[in-house]
């Protein structure tokens, strides 16, 4: 995909039902990585890839990121109890570029997952529902056509884990003008989820899986989900050293939007399967700003504006100010400011009425406010020799705090290497 994939998707898009905000999160930091290494010199170079050359270049990036997670809000025991969690992620992605108008792009990675929170589906600890992994694989292609300055993307997408299965595609479109200065782009995705549970078990017939004292009843007929999203870009460069950029987006999914192993407890105490609309349409909005400031910083910040026809207007701040401190030395110190209303269908614990036609206690769709800082370190090695050359080592930690009480830790490392072959 081009190189605005990370920003356009990332921690934007709906993974997953119950590992939404969990995922989103760690994506946000694996794909941050890559996507601020990008961006560093953003408005500063030319892009190369109508420039005539008998070059072809090839690029490995290796990542693990490890997440910690707790809190005490957690949506399979009714918006109470233990949300703590332990993701490891290692994965691998690969850049050919074969000459000035083709590349290539695969992506693969594992998540290691355990959850305290779901090990409560049957309240036998330690339990098969303790531990998962989820395996995924990106694949992308690139071409370039002659003298237009118009570059088309496609990408197929896979993932699996014990109870989810998708598959996705996406076809892309970019255009830089003439004199480099502007780019518009826009991309078009789509995503068939499958959410019953049993893949990755033994001897196990595929079923949506319900918390253990509700498996009497068939709550869900339904068990796909279906994804839709549709981003734009527009990057404008003001100035030598103001770059600008727009991020309108769109999205919409029907299905099994409710996760079933998700419990709500009525006011009366009666114990239900988590019960949501079958489709929802949401509206991101983006605006970025790069400043170069002397020859040593950068500040970069960036707005977020979200709205869903479930309730949800949300409202996300963002600064990052990279330091060259020595020419192979970068400090990145970062934050993120977010909040959010509440979904017209949350309520806490033994809040919601028998009467009701939805009611969920996840507080990923609660009213909060959350913050996040950290430092992000990279190291260019110099050296240009057509064998293999390590071009960037990248460490980040962040810290996540949430006003409902739930936290995190996430540090991430990044390995970028190069080779370069002159035809």
């Amino acid at each position: 995909m081009h190189q605005f994939e990370y920003r356009l998707r990332g921690f934007r898009r709906f993974r997953s039902a119950y590992f939404n905000y969990q995922f989103v999160k760690k994506k946000y930091i694996i794909f941050g990585l890559l996507f601020s290494s990008s961006l560093y010199g953003l408005g500063q170079r030319a892009d190369s890839s109508f420039n005539k050359r008998k070059v072809s270049r090839t690029d490995i990036q290796v990542v693990y990121a490890h997440y910690l997670q707790n809190g005490n809000h957690s949506a399979v025991t009714g918006g109470i109890g233990t949300e703590k969690l332990t993701v490891y992620s290692p994965g691998a992605k690969l850049t050919h570029q074969s000459d000035s108008l083709h590349s290539y792009s695969l992506n693969a990675g594992v998540d290691v997952i355990t959850s305290a929170s779901t090990d409560n589906i049957d309240f036998v600890v330690s339990s098969a529902s303790r531990k998962d992994a989820r395996v995924y694989a990106d694949a992308g292609y690139n071409v370039g056509i002659k003298h237009s300055g118009i570059t088309l993307s496609g990408a197929g997408h896979f993932s699996i884990e014990s109870d989810y299965l998708s598959f996705g595609f996406g076809l892309g479109v970019n255009h830089t003008n003439r004199n480099k200065t502007r780019q518009v782009s826009a991309e078009a995705e789509v995503y068939i989820d499958d959410l019953r549970w049993g893949r990755l078990s033994k001897n196990e017939s595929l079923k949506l899986l319900y918390p253990i004292e509700l498996r009497g009843r068939k709550w869900f007929t339904e068990y796909r989900r279906r994804s839709y999203n549709f981003n734009t870009m527009l990057q404008q460069v003001i100035n030598r050293r103001m770059v600008l950029a727009i991020f309108p987006g769109a999205a919409y999914q029907d299905g099994l939007l409710s996760t079933p192993f998700h419990r709500v407890f009525t006011k009366d105490s009666t114990v239900r399967v988590e019960v949501l609309p079958q489709h929802r349409f949401k509206i991101p909005v983006g605006i970025q700003l790069n400043s170069f400031i002397g020859t040593r910083y950068i500040l970069r910040t960036y707005y977020r504006y979200y709205w869903d026809d479930w309730g949800i207007r949300a409202h996300t701040f963002e600064m990052t100010v990279p330091v060259k401190i020595t020419p192979k030395l970068v400090l990145a110190p970062f934050g993120r400011f977010y909040m959010q209303t509440a979904a017209d269908y949350f309520k806490p614990y033994r809040q919601h009425a028998l009467s009701e036609k939805y009611y969920t206690s996840d507080y990923d769709l609660s009213k909060f406010h959350s913050i996040e800082g950290g430092l992000e370190t990279r190291f260019h090695p110099k050296g240009r020799k057509p064998v293999p050359l390590f071009n960037e080592l990248t460490l980040r930690y962040g810290y996540y705090k949430r006003s409902d009480g739930l936290y995190a830790h996430t540090i991430s490392l990044l390995i970028d290497m190069m080779m370069v072959r002159t035809h």
